[in-house]
Order: structure tokens, then C-alpha cells, then sequence
């Protein structure tokens, strides 16, 4: 049991941050749901593109070698791509669950208080313009933004993100068989 977590240290710790925030930008990709704000890795990965941004700079102010100066380059552009990508797929959940979001407690304390700021603004635009354009118009029982009418006991009109969906995943050592579902189906994951 110790060598386990003595290995899950030393993997952790010989693990770049470019490998990280490609982990996390690869779970937030397949969970169904918004998975909690890697916030301390999204600032190292900041200040390492803006190191190795300083450091193009001195190269090609040295006349360095182009290849170099190239190679050094695309690990900024990669690197960009990945922290790009992680937040704009966190924004997009945001902007597609963003009622549910907000009334799940755990959920709301998953994202970054800029997320948190763009969320409580999302939800005033769109009621506003829900309102606007639409809801006034309705008979006052069906003027609710979350409910189909007054008559509905829950906020039926929130999409909520499916938990019972597939995700494919995989893993870092072999797992051997394991039972899926009340069917007792055994698969060997590697």
C-alpha cells in the first residue's frame, strides 16, 4: 500500500505542468459535468508562457539559431493552445448548464470566481432577454424562465448535463477485470 502512493508521488512529481494541464484539458473534454478549477496550474501555465515568451525574445534579439528560436516557439503555441482549449471548453459547459450550475452548491464551488462572474452574468442576459423577447408575451403562468408553468414541482426547463452517459477512459497501470453494471459484464481495461 505504501510503494502505491510512493509510485502516485514520484509520477506526480516527474509530470511537467504542460503534461497536467493536458490531463485536465483531456478530463474536461469527457466528463459530462464541470470538473473543479485547476487554478494553481492555470496561473504556473501562465507564467510559464510568459517565461518562455521573455526567453523567445532574448533569442531572436541574440541572433540564436532559427531552430531553436522555432522550437522554443512551439512549445509557446502548444502550451497556449492547451490553456485556451481547457477554458473555453469550462466556458462552454458554463453556458450550457449554467441554471443548473448555479443551483447545485457543489457544482457553483467547482468554478473560478472570474467563471463565477461570467455565469451570474450569462443568467441575467439570458433572463432579460428571455423576457423580453418572449416570456412577457405568455399567459402569467407560463412566464418562467425554469418551469414549463406554475403547475411544475421542478425546474424542468434546465438542461442538466446527461451522468449516465458513456465516457471512455483510460488508464495508467492495468486494472484487471472489473464488473460494469448489475449485469456482471467483465471487462479487462489496460
Amino acid at each position: 500500500m505504501e510503494s502505491e502512493g510512493t509510485d502516485d508521488y514520484e509520477t506526480l512529481i516527474s509530470t511537467t505542468d504542460a503534461d497536467l494541464l493536458k490531463r485536465s484539458w483531456r478530463n474536461e473534454k469527457a466528463a459530462p459535468e464541470i470538473l473543479q478549477f485547476q487554478s494553481s496550474l492555470v496561473q504556473r501555465s501562465r507564467e510559464q508562457i510568459q517565461l518562455m515568451e521573455e526567453t523567445v525574445e532574448e533569442l531572436v534579439a541574440n541572433d540564436e539559431d532559427p531552430l531553436t528560436v522555432s522550437l522554443y516557439q512551439m512549445d509557446i503555441d502548444r502550451t497556449l493552445f492547451l490553456l485556451r482549449s481547457y477554458l473555453r471548453t469550462r466556458l462552454q459547459k458554463i453556458e450550457k448548464f449554467m441554471f443548473h450550475i448555479q443551483k447545485t452548491e457543489d457544482l457553483w464551488a467547482r468554478l473560478s470566481r472570474q467563471e463565477q462572474k461570467f455565469a451570474k452574468q450569462s443568467i441575467e442576459d439570458l433572463k432579460t432577454h428571455l423576457e423580453q423577447s418572449v416570456l412577457s408575451k405568455l399567459p402569467d403562468r407560463y412566464q418562467s424562465h425554469l418551469k414549463q408553468s406554475v403547475i411544475s414541482e421542478e425546474a424542468d426547463m434546465v438542461p442538466e448535463p446527461k451522468l449516465d452517459a458513456f465516457v471512455i477512459c483510460r488508464t495508467r497501470k492495468f486494472l484487471g477485470s472489473l464488473p460494469v453494471d448489475d449485469r456482471q459484464l467483465i471487462f479487462s481495461l489496460i
